[in-house]
């Protein structure tokens, strides 16, 4: 069978940054971070208030494995759409500062 039949989709143009771009970008990932980090505070909490009640100490090690894997990959989470949020707005800034220096030399 040949792939020759099905047509291939043209290549989007790229979509230029502008500043208003990056802050809504950063608003989206700036409340993404938000909500994961409530939902990060509610799985510790959580945790922490439910202790494993196990004598068997290979339930204790594996229990305490996963609880902290599900910590980390929230946290883990968190701090990325924070630092998206925190890398669009000051690609704004720079996009701004730019746009202000170009018009200046001309």
């Amino acid at each position: 069978m040949s792939n020759s039949s099905v047509p291939t989709p043209p290549n989007p143009k790229p979509v230029e940054a502008t500043p208003l771009r990056c802050l809504v970008g950063s608003s989206i990932s700036g409340a993404l971070a938000y909500g994961l980090y409530r939902l990060t505070a509610a799985i510790a909490l959580s945790f922490a208030l439910k202790p494993v009640l196990s004598d068997n100490l290979m339930v204790q090690r594996i229990s305490s494995a996963v609880r902290t894997l599900v910590l980390g990959v929230a946290s883990l989470a968190t701090f990325i759409f924070g630092f998206v949020a925190i890398g669009l707005i000051l690609l704004a800034i720079q996009l701004t500062w730019q746009s202000l220096t170009k018009k200046e030399q001309s």
